[in-house]
């Protein structure tokens, strides 16, 4: 069974919703070898496997974790691409993946599943906003938000482009409910909506930086106000558990290529450009608009992440009430994973 079909079938996302995520999936052993004897204090395996999206992922790119690991007798796996959250979170529970970065969502839906295995590990910097959207085009009927009532909206269910939609929704007395839902992964989203299959697209970049430079478009709602969180860092809990000095390691360096990011739009649109075969000036205008660095899980970011848990449980979106809590570590452990860099 295809993650693309899982993920965005509406009937098996029903199913994903009440426990999918338990399906057994089989694992190749080359992604799950590990040493049973202890190599150093804070870690047992000999392999990490690190998660990257279609979207790309700037510690891949700059390569920046393997000669740390490398110095540790520790490989490297790069497992994708994924086309969003929802499918690297299906791999992560299915044991293929240790460490990965989505938005907020994701999350959410795999714990309402009943998931213990993903947990969140680190935050992200939230950025401004203005690489997503609730996307019409520019000659459309469509003028405002309120308008999309009972039109085909095209995104990935169970993505921050989930949660965009249905808070800019509730700002003008509407719900998920009120328009007929397009589930498609990210790509494919786009697609559907340059070819004129459906009338409004909610998604971001690096597509919705290359749509808008394709085809006159008007941006009904940004994220600005709305994604606060800015997305975590999760981990697999049995290799986090085990192996908290490789967590650690992998964060840091996220980190560091993160402020190096940050600074230097241009390198890392140059940087992107190879793998996403995308013009260096559309990666620009992306690498301007997002954020790469990290942060330290508080109990506010927590507080704030069980807020939007919450808003999914009373929209009815989500099967269950969860706590947020539960997908965290133990205190100790918790500091024993955060490099001191991360404010």
């Amino acid at each position: 069974m295809k993650t693309q079909f899982l993920a965005q079938h509406p009937i098996v996302l029903t199913r994903l919703l009440l426990g999918l995520f338990f399906l057994s999936i089989p694992i190749t052993s080359s992604l799950l070898e590990t040493s049973q004897a202890q190599t150093k204090p804070g870690f047992t395996s000999k392999v990490i496997n690190l998660a990257y999206q279609t979207s790309g992922d700037i510690v891949k790119i700059r390569k920046v974790v393997e000669p740390r690991f490398q110095a540790l007798g520790v490989k490297v796996n790069w497992v994708g691409p994924f086309p969003a959250g929802p499918q690297l979170i299906e791999a992560m529970n299915a044991g293929k993946v240790d460490i990965g970065t989505v938005g907020e969502t994701p999350p959410i839906f795999s714990q309402a599943a009943g998931v213990t295995e993903v947990i969140y590990i680190a935050g992200r910097v939230p950025s401004r906003g203005l690489g997503q959207g609730i996307i019409v085009r520019a000659d459309s009927p469509i003028k405002k938000l309120a308008d999309i009532k009972g039109k085909k909206v095209a995104f990935q269910r169970g993505s921050n482009a989930h949660y965009l939609l249905a808070k800019a929704l509730k700002e003008v007395g509407l719900k998920i409910s009120d328009v007929q839902v397009v589930g498609l992964t990210p790509s494919e989203a786009r697609d559907a909506f340059i070819q004129n299959k459906v009338e409004v697209w909610v998604g971001g970049d690096p597509f919705l930086a290359l749509v808008e430079k394709t085809i006159p478009i008007r941006n009904l709602r940004n994220a600005s106000g709305i994604n606060t969180l800015g997305g975590f860092y999760i981990g697999r809990r049995e290799f986090v558990t085990k192996n908290p000095e490789l967590t650690k390691v992998f964060l840091e360096e996220a980190d560091k290529v993160g402020e190096w990011a940050d600074k230097n739009p241009k390198e890392v649109a140059k940087a992107f450009a190879p793998e996403l075969k995308i013009d260096v000036s559309v990666l620009e205008v992306v690498a301007r608009r997002r954020t790469y660095r990290l942060r330290k899980l508080t109990p506010a970011i927590i507080s704030e992440q069980q807020r939007v848990a919450d808003f999914y449980f009373e929209e009815k979106v989500i099967p269950r009430k969860i706590n947020v809590k539960d997908a965290t570590l133990p205190a100790q452990l918790a500091e024993a994973i955060t490099p001191k860099r991360l404010k």
